[in-house]
């Protein structure tokens, strides 16, 4: 099978169900804010130390793509959905890391280890996927459940980014007015 198909070369791509979406299409611009987010993701997954990270960021990129199909998908033919327990399970998630770091006092400065550093980068990158998404759905059908998930998203990669720093012996680095 080649991996090229030329029917990109006018500058459209398809879409679930078959129909054919400028490449500067707004939705089309999302979903490769949530590709560039999961790309985001395996660099992170290279550079973490920590269990948690291994076993979160799997998940994490596995539901990336469901939450790109869902967006490739606006008329709901291939039956791809995105529920209120996948924003549970973040919460849940975060809680439980939450619990074994030390309270928020101040800012944190991104930065750290490696793991940690790379995750805060993928927070903002999941920043930006959110005000797209969120712009996109004043004006097309979007899931409301997509903009809550990537909101828990970018706070689970934050409390993330923080334990990835403790595991690793590394200081956070607070931010200080001076």
């Amino acid at each position: 099978m080649k991996i090229y198909t030329r029917t990109g070369d006018d500058g459209t791509t398809g879409i679930i169900g078959g129909a054919r979406l400028s490449k500067a299409d707004l939705l089309i611009e999302v979903i490769g804010e949530v590709d560039e987010l999961n790309a985001s993701l395996g660099l992170a997954r290279n550079a973490a130390v920590s269990d948690a990270s291994w076993k979160l960021l799997p998940c994490l990129q596995d539901l990336l793509f469901q939450v790109a199909a869902v967006l490739a998908d606006p008329k709901g033919v291939g039956g791809m959905s995105v529920g209120e327990e996948r924003v549970a399970w973040m919460e849940g998630e975060m809680d439980r890391l939450t619990a074994e770091l030390p309270p928020l006092r101040n800012f944190v400065l991104p930065g750290g280890s490696a793991g940690a550093a790379q995750l805060h980068l993928s927070r903002t990158v999941c920043r930006r996927a959110e005000r797209r998404l969120t712009q996109l759905a004043l004006d097309h059908p979007v899931p409301p459940v997509l903009i809550c998930l990537i909101n828990r998203f970018s706070d689970l990669l934050f409390t993330l980014a923080r334990y990835e720093n403790k595991v690793s012996g590394t200081d956070e680095i607070l931010w200080s007015a001076k």
